[in-house]
């Protein structure tokens, strides 16, 4: 099959190709292209510009995963902007392809992020979730994937992954957790009791190839482990897991100082379950945050 995916060269990206390009032939939509061999390698091609094409004909699957880290700085609205071009623009661009199509691409498999529920106390929430509180990250998602669903037709489906915690070795928010906690300062964030749905980057990846994979598949996906866990818990197996002292605790008002509007992301939470994904049945290889931060921190990369 010949696969185009946007975001090839991120954290998830990058593994995402590394499985596909073994058996099909990905094309990855990259201004950086020295940078983008470096870290796909040679086997890939690359495409610089969407615009140089008329429509999608010759692509089989489109997979989507680009936009600006949500969390690399604090929310002006310049940033919030910045945020929302960056996912909205080029995924309208890209359902404007699969509809100028003759031959259209079967699948269009696009990220979104359990932002979508905004935030929540601790009910447990699955895909059927129609009470989303109304905030930053819920709008910025909700038109993310309305963009998305109208590539639906007979002939396209549409998978949408809401991406939670993305836990990994060398990306996403545990290796910018490790150093406080390795020098035991580690702690709880505000009052510890919001709800973290995290999930392991391989099942993560697996669960997008399942996806692929699963013609019956299509609509709302939580991309989370079955097991969620509250702040405190989470820095506490931390913690527990890197043998380090678990004594102190960050305050809210100095992660609001230090991010202003984006410490939302840290003091806000939401109990996610991957209900439709375990209906499907997809098996996750590291459902319990124990087990993952063994992997990942205790495994020799």
């Amino acid at each position: 099959m010949k696969i185009l995916i946007t975001g090839g060269t991120g954290f998830i990206g990058r593994r995402l190709v590394a499985h596909l390009k073994v058996a099909h032939e990905v094309w990855v939509l990259t201004r950086q292209g020295n940078r983008a061999y470096e870290l796909l390698g040679h086997d890939v091609k690359l495409l610089d510009n969407l615009d140089r094409l008329d429509d999608l004909n010759d692509v089989d699957i489109v997979i989507n995963l680009a936009g600006e880290p949500i969390a690399a700085g604090r929310w002006s609205e310049q940033r919030k902007q910045l945020l929302c071009n960056s996912r909205w623009l080029l995924t309208e661009q890209l359902v404007d392809l699969i509809k100028l199509s003759n031959r259209p691409p079967r699948l269009l498999l696009n990220a979104s992020a359990i932002g979508w529920y905004g935030r929540q106390d601790g009910t447990a929430l699955d895909e059927s979730c129609q009470q989303p509180h109304d905030e930053f990250t819920h709008q910025l998602c909700q038109r993310w994937e309305q963009l998305a669903l109208r590539a639906n037709s007979p002939r396209t489906r549409v998978c949408i992954v809401r991406i939670g915690l993305v836990l990994g070795q060398d990306g996403g928010a545990l290796p910018k957790l490790l150093p406080p906690y390795r020098l035991g300062l580690g702690g709880p964030m505000g009052s510890g009791k919001q709800m973290m749905s995290w999930i392991h980057v391989q099942d993560l990846v697996r669960a997008m190839l399942f996806l692929l994979e699963h013609d019956e598949c299509e609509g709302i996906f939580n991309g989370t482990a079955p097991g969620p866990v509250d702040n405190n818990s989470f820095s506490l197996r931390l913690a527990q897991t890197l043998r380090r002292p678990h004594l102190l605790r960050v305050p809210a008002a100095a992660l609001r100082l230090l991010m202003g509007e984006a410490a939302d992301l840290l003091l806000t939470g939401q109990h996610v379950l991957p209900a439709r994904l375990q209906q499907a049945g997809f098996h996750f290889t590291y459902p319990a945050l124990p087990q993952a931060l063994e992997n990942l921190l205790r495994t020799p990369r």
